[in-house]
């Protein structure tokens, strides 16, 4: 039986910067339906740590904020997107308050509560408001306890979009629907949507080690690639310094805010070394701090090094990091008695689908807000915590948008239903298992923190190969959702590589060997990719 819903507003993507979305469009009476790729808690901001930037502090300033942001950019962020974005830090913060967050807090010399403000690499202030060191955590379930009780917003969970449907209009395209695999029916269906809003996140997971979770596989980037859209500086992959090295937790994330309160990066006999590579030390922006602990790994041959916060009172450890405090012990690690062992990893797609500042991409009616989004706020390197703020800003301006854009759209055209009358059940499951393995392996080995023309080239020829492989099985078999992912990863991998391999400097958070100088003319440019329409 065919299946075809008609909406208003489909957002894909249940993360913060969906359900903000959502919520803000539901409180003007606009009906919208979000689409979750798994459970509603699958998304980024549920395993975010650190928290959210804002400008609280008497002795910190909106223009501290924005020259902070501009210098972790290295050069690429777009000014009047950082403005934009960071003098809505404190409304933002106000916002979440007011839909059920509750952030920690501390009593000032005059006996007053107020937010504690944490501080993170890249900030010459503190300004990072948290919930403990779970603040993605607090913000996700107050956020879907929120949807789940507005009538103007459906959940849909376990839903993973195929592709996106648009249709020619006079100056380019028009999205007009989505058709979506329902992974427990195992059924693709047809959604037509007059507006559709990519809320998807990143694709950290193009790569071994990563701090996101499965769903992190950059599918808005890949749908939006396919439909016709630009794509920018997806060469700029931040690794975050300090993930948990050990073999049971390879996607847990030990929190910037341990470095932010005294935490030093050691070898195992002790000696720290941050020291030798920037001023700041364990303070210096992502890319600095991990390309520095790539350097001591490889230069000693060593797995890991160590995050070191032992030194601080127990109590103290206990208070501020709980959720670090207990995981770590699940795998026999006190960190208030040890240094903790870590690795760099895969952590947040600073490129993306390129968005205008009311998120609107080169396809009408189609939007991206979030990680998924290149919108110029965070450059050649996003500073710590300003990844939140940028969820919230955009989806309120991706609203205010919306809400002008959405009346007059008067009808959708009748859409073809999916046909799978040509496909067959896959026999060859392991097919996908190995090219999923292979793709992330040698995007680590090739693309990671420290690059070369000779590891991109190879990169390059291993990804067009994977390429011809899933596209011929995608053609055979019907769709998965493991399926979808790599097809979606692989497509991702490539573009990451392209951009790499365009820009011919050493910038931000992509060093290259062959190139290792910054160029300092005075108008660096973005890495933009063009899709053949």
């Amino acid at each position: 039986m065919p299946y075809t819903r008609k909406l208003n507003v489909l957002i894909i993507g249940s993360g913060g910067a969906g359900l903000t979305l959502a919520l803000k469009l539901a409180e003007q009476h606009i009906p919208v339906a979000v689409l979750s790729k798994f459970a509603l808690t699958s998304s980024s901001t549920y395993y975010a740590q650190g928290g959210i930037s804002a400008v609280f502090d008497a002795e910190d300033s909106i223009e501290s904020h924005i020259e902070d942001t501009l210098n972790a950019g290295a050069g690429l962020c777009k000014p009047d997107i950082v403005r934009l974005t960071v003098t809505q830090g404190k409304n933002s913060i106000e916002w979440l308050r007011a839909h059920g967050v509750v952030f920690t807090e501390e009593e000032n010399a005059s006996g007053e509560t107020q937010l504690h403000l944490n501080r993170e690499g890249g900030h010459s202030h503190r300004r990072v408001v948290h919930s403990d060191d779970a603040t993605g955590k607090a913000v996700s379930l107050s956020l879907i306890e929120r949807a789940q009780q507005h009538l103007n917003i459906e959940l849909l969970d376990h839903y993973n979009v195929v592709e996106l449907i648009t249709e020619p209009t006079s100056n380019g395209k028009r999205i007009i629907g989505v058709y979506v695999l329902d992974s427990q029916e195992n059924k693709v269906k047809t959604l037509a949507a007059k507006i559709v809003v990519l809320a998807t996140g990143g694709a950290n997971m193009a790569y071994v080690y990563s701090t996101n979770p499965h769903s992190s596989t950059g599918d808005g980037i890949a749908l939006a690639w396919r439909a016709g859209c630009r794509i920018s500086n997806m060469e700029f992959m931040q690794f975050h310094p300090t993930c948990l090295y050990h073999p049971e937790a390879r996607t847990f994330l030990i929190s910037e805010a341990l470095r932010g309160e005294g935490g030093k990066l050691v070898l195992k006999d002790g000696s720290s070394f941050m020291e030798k590579f920037d001023a700041r030390g364990e303070l210096a922006p992502r890319d600095i701090v991990a390309r520095a602990i790539d350097h001591e790994m490889k230069k000693r041959g060593i797995d890991c090094v160590y995050l070191d916060i032992s030194h601080k009172p127990a109590d103290f450890i206990r208070e501020h990091f709980p959720t670090i405090y207990q995981q770590c012990l699940v795998y026999g690690i006190d960190i208030t008695q040890q240094p903790i062992p870590i690795v760099p990893a895969a952590h947040y797609t600073c490129g993306g689908v390129v968005t205008d500042d009311h998120a609107r991409t080169d396809i009408s009616h189609l939007y991206a807000v979030g990680e998924v989004a290149c919108t110029g706020l965070h450059g050649a390197n996003r500073m710590a915590s300003n990844s939140l703020l940028e969820c919230l800003v955009f989806a309120d301006r991706a609203c205010t948008d919306i809400l002008q854009i959405l009346p007059t759209i008067t009808s959708l055209p009748n859409i073809p239903d999916w046909d799978d009358s040509q496909v067959i059940d896959s026999n060859e499951e392991v097919v996908v298992a190995h090219n999923w393995n292979e793709l992330r392996h040698f995007m680590w080995d090739y693309v990671g923190i420290v690059r070369t023309d000779k590891r991109l080239n190879r990169a390059l020829s291993r990804v067009e190969l994977l390429k011809k492989e899933i596209g011929e099985y995608y053609s055979h078999f019907r769709v998965t959702s493991d399926l979808l992912e790599l097809r979606n990863l692989v497509i991702v991998a490539e573009l990451i590589i392209r951009c790499a391999q365009q820009r011919k400097e050493s910038r931000g958070l992509h060093y290259t060997l062959d190139y290792p100088e910054t160029d300092q003319s005075s108008s660096p440019q973005d890495t933009i990719l063009t899709p053949i329409r």
